[in-house]
């Protein structure tokens, strides 16, 4: 049986792209229809246009790399940006190709996860990232040490989550940040 390759990537269910240097090198249709950027306009880019802020692009890169170098993949969730400007809840998964130089090239997948978990409340950069590990089941001394900062400051940042959100309790934070509300 052949199988065409280039068929199966460009028509996955999730979005795929390759990247080197972090940069996108090729990438299908469902990537494309996920953040509302034609393929024309997303090859060659940094992956830095799909992410809210230049900074978390930045943090993100860096806490990835030893964990990219050290295990060869990478996942989690995280909010990015569509082409409009709206930010939403996405899966990312990676590999590296080169655990040496986990940046140099890789293969990523991306699952738009707004349907099940929608962005309802206007969140900082790291009230984002303290959010997503928050719904990874973390503690503030765990999240405090991933993003290293203080677990106090943590706990600042899931107090200021707690009132955006309505929230009374760590779990019903969770609880609302999953189901959008």
């Amino acid at each position: 049986m052949d199988v065409d390759y280039r068929l199966a990537f460009d028509l996955a269910p999730i979005g795929l792209c390759l990247s080197r240097n972090r940069s996108i090198v090729d990438c299908n249709r469902q990537l494309c229809e996920m953040f509302g950027f034609s393929r024309e306009v997303l090859i060659g880019q940094s992956f830095m246009t799909l992410y809210p802020t230049p900074d978390e692009y930045e943090r993100l890169g860096a806490r990835m790399a030893p964990i990219l170098n050290a295990k060869g993949h990478y996942a989690d969730d995280r909010i990015m940006k569509r082409a409009s400007g709206e930010v939403f809840w996405c899966h990312v998964t990676g590999r590296a190709l080169n655990r040496e130089a986990p940046h140099e090239a890789g293969i990523w997948s991306f699952e738009d996860l707004s349907s099940q978990r929608p962005v309802k409340a206007e969140l900082t950069a790291r009230e984002r990232e303290v959010a997503a590990r928050l719904l990874d089941g973390m503690t503030s001394k765990e999240i405090g040490k991933t993003l290293a900062i203080s677990h106090r400051t943590v706990e600042i940042y899931r107090a200021r989550l707690m009132r955006k959100y309505k929230a009374n309790t760590t779990a019903d934070l969770v609880h609302k940040l999953t189901a959008g509300q």
